[in-house]
């Protein structure tokens, strides 16, 4: 027999990386705390009352804000009477939704908690919501399995999530050149695509609405954004931050001209669009 001919050992194929989550977590944690979040959280207030509608939430519901950031979604659910649970894990940005919720008299628990281990008791929400917040968390299996477990039967999980192609997932795909997240970690944008949702949820979800839906980002012009965002959006502070002069440089013409390519409003501002997924996930009864 030609020796050519005969089978060859199939070839290794390494095992996968299996990420370190607890440690990514914490340096998410350190980035999310830099800066000031809040400054661009507010801008995306029009997200939470959406996203509120869409869950259908009513007064005397119980609702748990999860990686509420300065609390958009949370304040949408309290306007509406609901009994609401603010949490995350950055005290600093739920200090900033309490000043918040003071000015405008509402009666909101704040709680310092992780999105991947929540400490609330099965079924003891009617309804789960988060802005632009769980998509974020490294585990996104956990995560899911925690929205499913502190809802009741029947309750609702309420999510907004930017799309892989939007602008703000280009910009990811930006700061992920230049800046590698960890082996084996998922991009957050998965969470605005149906299929992932479907993979996630699955049978224990009894139906999925999804509502695709735009945010308009409005700012004086390319450069103002950037700078709020190199100022106060932590993951853009922690890129530019971990680059040297020649990487920042080139991180921000990418930026700029990402905002230059979404920009409708001319040279007058920056009026630029990014798609985001509605999602709101009914959770089986039985």
């Amino acid at each position: 027999m030609d020796k050519s001919t005969q089978s060859q050992p199939a070839a290794q194929v390494p095992p996968p990386v299996q990420p370190d989550f607890t440690a990514i977590k914490q340096r998410q944690q350190a980035t999310w705390a830099s800066g000031d979040f809040a400054v661009v959280g507010v801008t995306l207030q029009i997200v939470g009352e959406d996203l509120a509608e869409a869950a259908d939430i009513r007064a005397g519901e119980t609702v748990l804000d999860v990686a509420a950031g300065n609390g958009n979604a949370t304040l949408a659910a309290a306007r509406r009477f609901a009994r609401v649970t603010s949490t995350d894990y950055v005290p600093a940005l739920l200090d900033k939704g309490r000043a918040r919720a003071e000015a405008e008299g509402l009666d909101i628990d704040f709680r310092v908690a992780d999105a991947e281990d929540l400490p609330f008791a099965d079924g003891a929400f009617d309804v789960a919501l988060s802005t632009f917040g769980v998509m974020f968390a490294p585990d996104h299996a956990r995560t899911a399995a925690e929205l499913l477990r502190v809802v009741r039967p029947g309750g609702r999980i309420g999510l907004a999530s930017w799309t892989p192609e939007s602008m703000i997932g280009q910009l990811f795909k930006i700061i992920g050149r230049l800046v590698p997240p960890p082996a084996g970690v998922k991009s957050p944008s998965l969470w605005g695509t149906q299929a992932y949702l479907e993979q996630l949820f699955g049978s224990d979800a009894a139906e999925l609405r999804l509502q695709p839906r735009r945010f308009m980002m409005r700012y004086a012009s390319p450069a103002h954004w950037l700078q709020v965002f190199r100022d106060f959006y932590g993951p853009v502070q922690k890129a530019f931050n971990t680059l040297d002069a020649q990487g920042q440089a080139t991180l921000e013409q990418d930026i700029l001209a990402l905002l230059e390519r979404h920009n409708i409003a001319g040279s007058a501002s920056l009026v630029a669009p990014s798609d985001y997924l509605e999602a709101v996930i009914i959770k089986r009864s039985v």
